[in-house]
């Protein structure tokens, strides 16, 4: 298995006021109930909206914990994310499998999956994200593991 750890130099973490922001859902169908006993299916469409975050899946399956999402598994061709970082630098993701973990900040995007943020790129058939501290690790199994990178010279990040 290829795996490579990366934590870029000025790498912005998620926008944490996001998560105090009511989370907008929108999807053609929706099944299940809304507690913990079993997961909300949502499809036909999902599009999911809280602060600055925006998802766009076809399928969306929510996992509640104590009431809250606790997690959330999106699929679709493909996944697409995008969110203003803290610093107010925008993060775009796309995958086609993305398991977001809400407690952890964590973000599993499986499946050509591709991270871009002003600093650079990362681009593989695994990549594993944690918006809170920006630390991404990437990688997979099989012929499939490698992972490209571009890093942006600091530059052409500020424009001159």
């Amino acid at each position: 298995m290829v795996l490579a750890v990366l934590l870029l130099p000025s790498t912005a973490q998620a926008k944490q006021a996001d998560r105090n922001q009511p989370m907008d859902i929108d999807a053609g169908r929706t099944e299940g109930t809304l507690d913990d006993r079993s997961p909300t299916v949502m499809s036909n469409g999902v599009i999911i909206t809280q602060g600055t975050l925006h998802i766009v899946s076809d399928r969306a399956e929510l996992h509640l914990r104590n009431g809250d999402i606790d997690r959330a598994v999106l699929t679709g061709g493909p996944v697409q994310m995008r969110q203003e970082m803290d610093d107010g630098s925008p993060m775009s993701a796309r995958a086609q499998r993305v398991d977001y973990n809400l407690a952890s900040d964590v973000i599993t995007l499986t499946g050509d999956a591709r991270i871009e943020q002003p600093r650079g790129t990362m681009a593989g058939q695994r990549i594993v994200y944690n918006m809170a501290t920006g630390q991404v690790e990437s990688g997979g199994g099989g012929d499939n593991g490698r992972v490209r990178m571009r890093i942006n010279p600091r530059s052409a990040q500020e424009g001159g």
